[in-house]
């Protein structure tokens, strides 16, 4: 149970870094991501799949852009992520 948690993390890190670098880049397409980040396009792919149907990103002819959606999630990740470390470290004292 605790493997796949850690699998979901390291891919949510991932996406998280194609949307910021997305946002800092725009438009920028695969194949550039993929030079940035030393990634496959495969996998570029897929986050870009993923940040797209959540709303975070949109596709344009020049490439990938950034939405208010992920300004948003930028503006408020540190108090987010502070708020799922808290719960973990209340799951530690159990």
């Amino acid at each position: 149970m605790l493997e796949k948690m850690k699998d979901e993390i390291e891919l949510l890190s991932r996406h998280l870094e194609i949307a910021q670098v997305v946002a800092d880049h725009q438009p920028i397409g695969i194949m550039k991501l993929s030079e940035l980040l030393d990634l496959p396009p495969h996998r570029i792919r897929y986050s870009l799949h993923l940040l797209e149907q959540l709303g975070y990103i949109r596709a344009s002819s020049e490439g990938a852009v950034a939405t208010p959606q992920a300004v948003e999630l930028f503006a408020h990740l540190n108090e987010n992520l502070d708020t799922l470390i808290r719960m973990l470290e209340e799951m530690k004292k159990r």
